[in-house]
């Protein structure tokens, strides 16, 4: 009986210490989500601290954090158990999860905004998408279909802003209290199709070829060396990735406890040969980004090249991509733009990559977006989601989108010529927004 005992007491003594363990390598994902998504809804946003823990920040254990913001250094610590995580606002970058630096030290870089200024200097003699008043029939069949879904959550989930636009016309504008039309919210995924955006400029400048071999140095050793930009728009890199968003999943390490993000995804070993097995990661959509900045000579001329080529155009103007510790913006996830900004993005697509009558994206780029990957089942392009697996039965197959995990989407429509945005919060699985309800309503009333 002693024996036994002792077994049972050592068993209990390992159980504890592997449980003390796994909590400690999950602490720094529940701190860290607590407070980066904290501090960008209160210093990129302007939403209230409290607003923000009763919504987007109650769930899980994330729900337990305890958190303090710091108005006048613009920093917030989340605690949890005996872990601690700091994000830290500066100017123009919007907010960075604190990892393996002080401080002083992340603040020691600066925003280089003459970037803004050239690119609002050059903004008078580029095209842009203009956003005019549309149908004012069609707006008013559309006016309680917006007020039903914003205000009284008619289709579920929690709605911050809602723009249709139809025919290059805005026929639906809507927000929830607290959002306005200047309000910049957070993409998530949608962030990805930027990146695509961003490629195809690059193409069209001859700076990119998609289809060739990347000469990452840390790929050269084996059968990574053949994987291409196309292999990784396409979710088919064959790179190993758990994209799974409980406990400490790729996706949820790279975000919350990685300096470098795309080094941490690139790092990952070949599970499948490139181009054959569809396998959605935001961890290669980093990698792009990482890629694309290696192609300029300094972190200055790749935010130059990005505000001066793909927002000036489209009349965005002051949009925050926030960057990871490495100083490479997080192409994955955390693009912060106002519902009108992805309007005009959306437009852009339905366009077929130009702006009024200048071509911003290369010719053909659009039906390259929106050929489905080989081993996708129809239902994803190049950094796009299609519907050509019928995921919404109810409106057309042709309509394809950008799509942020927690309801943020922008839906196009070629047929109809129509743009959907939706930026909210719609967890799974018990409040997500019934999109195949609400999509077909808009159509009918157009």
């Amino acid at each position: 009986m002693k024996r036994l005992l002792r077994y049972l007491a050592i068993a209990l003594l390992l159980a504890i210490v592997g449980g003390c363990i796994y909590l400690n390598r999950l602490l720094p994902i529940i701190t860290g989500y607590a407070a980066k998504n904290l501090a960008s809804a209160v210093f990129v946003s302007g939403r209230e601290a409290k607003d923000v823990e009763a919504l987007d920040l109650n769930f899980s254990l994330i729900r337990y954090a305890s958190n303090t913001v710091d108005y006048e250094n613009k920093t917030v610590t989340s605690r949890f158990l005996w872990n601690k995580s700091i994000a830290v606002y500066r100017d123009g970058y919007g907010v960075t999860l604190l990892r393996g630096a002080s401080i002083d030290e992340l603040r020691k870089q600066r925003f280089p905004f003459d970037v803004l200024s050239k690119a609002l200097a050059e903004q008078d003699s580029m095209p842009k998408t203009q956003l005019m008043v549309g149908d004012s029939v069609v707006a008013a069949r559309l006016a309680p279909i917006a007020k039903a879904f914003v205000s009284e959550r008619a289709y579920h989930g929690h709605p911050f802003a809602f723009v249709v636009l139809h025919k290059g016309g805005v026929v639906a504008e809507c927000y929830d209290k607290g959002i306005g039309r200047d309000t910049k919210l957070l993409s998530w995924s949608m962030a990805k199709s930027f990146v695509n955006a961003l490629i195809g400029i690059m193409v069209k400048d001859s700076l990119l070829d998609i289809h060739a071999p990347m000469d990452i140095p840390e790929w050269q050793g084996d059968g990574r060396k053949a994987i291409t930009l196309h292999d990784l728009m396409q979710m088919q890199s064959g790179l190993a990735w758990n994209e799974d968003y409980g406990a400490r999943s790729d996706i949820n390490i790279m975000l919350h406890c990685e300096r470098d993000m795309g080094l941490f995804a690139l790092s990952k070993s070949l599970e499948y040969e490139p181009g054959t097995q569809w396998k959605y990661s935001s961890g290669s959509t980093n990698i792009i980004v990482r890629y694309l900045r290696s192609r300029f000579p300094s972190d200055e001329a790749f935010l130059s090249y990005m505000h001066t080529r793909l927002f000036a155009p489209l009349g965005i103007i002051n949009p925050v991509f926030e960057q990871d510790m490495s100083g490479i913006p997080i192409g994955s996830s955390y693009l912060y733009a106002t519902a009108m900004d992805f309007a005009r993005f959306g437009q852009m697509y339905l366009d077929d990559g130009c702006v009024g009558n200048e071509r911003i994206l290369p010719e053909g780029w659009v039906d390259y977006t929106r050929t489905p990957a080989a081993d996708s089942g129809d239902h994803y392009g190049s950094l796009f989601w299609l519907n050509g697996n019928g995921k919404f039965p109810d409106v057309p197959k042709d309509m394809f989108y950008c799509d942020g995990h927690d309801g943020q989407d922008i839906f196009i429509f070629p047929s109809q010529q129509l743009v959907v945005v939706v930026l909210g919060f719609s967890p799974k699985p018990d409040n997500v927004i019934d999109f195949n309800a609400l999509l077909p309503k808009l159509i009918i009333n157009l």
